[in-house]
């Protein structure tokens, strides 16, 4: 797959999202991009061991990068970071090689320009992002990136029971207080609530 083909990646991605939109095309494109650059060709076959996906928002764009790079939440190759950014970075782990690729504010501006027929903003920015060379569409640059082992793909390092509700906690992420083991949920509070 060493020439990614661009149009069938599209195409794959929208069944997994389920829909055409920008943040797709962006997905797919910083996608392609961000492997060319840390020479993974690969991803969903020969090279599917060697990549983790940081992705650091939880809209369209992420769907691509997992339909694109094949990294999932549970095989532990995708890492979802939520800081509100249309932003992903790629590490091959043979190698050590990073990179940080950002979706450029200004692309949705300059897209008016590749389409200006098109009266639909988003229908002129999915078109122009299909086109717009990658300097227009991203900012890339080499990051360093380590990672701890209980964040590595594989089996769990380690499972512990949480003194408190019993539950158990894989990969270090217990708490310990006072000697005792607990799971953040009984230390920090939960999101849900028992009924």
């Amino acid at each position: 797959m060493e020439n990614f083909n661009f149009e069938e990646l599209l195409a794959e991605s929208v069944k997994t999202h389920g829909h055409l939109c920008p943040g797709q095309v962006l997905g797919v494109r910083m996608s392609i991009l961000g492997l060319r650059e840390i020479g993974i060709y690969d991803p969903l076959n020969k090279d599917r061991k060697k990549l983790i996906a940081f992705v650091e928002i939880d809209r369209c764009a992420t769907d691509a990068v997992q339909s694109v790079t094949g990294c999932s939440l549970g095989k532990r190759s995708l890492k979802f970071l939520d800081y509100g950014k249309m932003a992903a970075s790629f590490y091959n782990i043979e190698t050590g090689k990073a990179v940080r690729i950002t979706a450029l504010e200004g692309a949705r501006d300059r897209a008016k320009n590749y389409f200006p027929d098109i009266g639909d903003k988003y229908e002129a920015q999915l078109e122009a992002y299909k086109i717009m060379p990658d300097e227009e569409l991203f900012e890339m640059g080499e990051v360093k990136i380590e990672i701890k082992p209980e964040n590595m793909p594989g089996r769990p390092l380690k499972r512990v029971p949480c003194e408190s509700c019993g539950e158990y906690v894989q990969d270090l992420r217990e708490v310990v207080k006072e000697g005792k083991v607990f799971c953040r949920n009984c230390v920090d509070g939960s999101y849900y609530s028992l009924v």
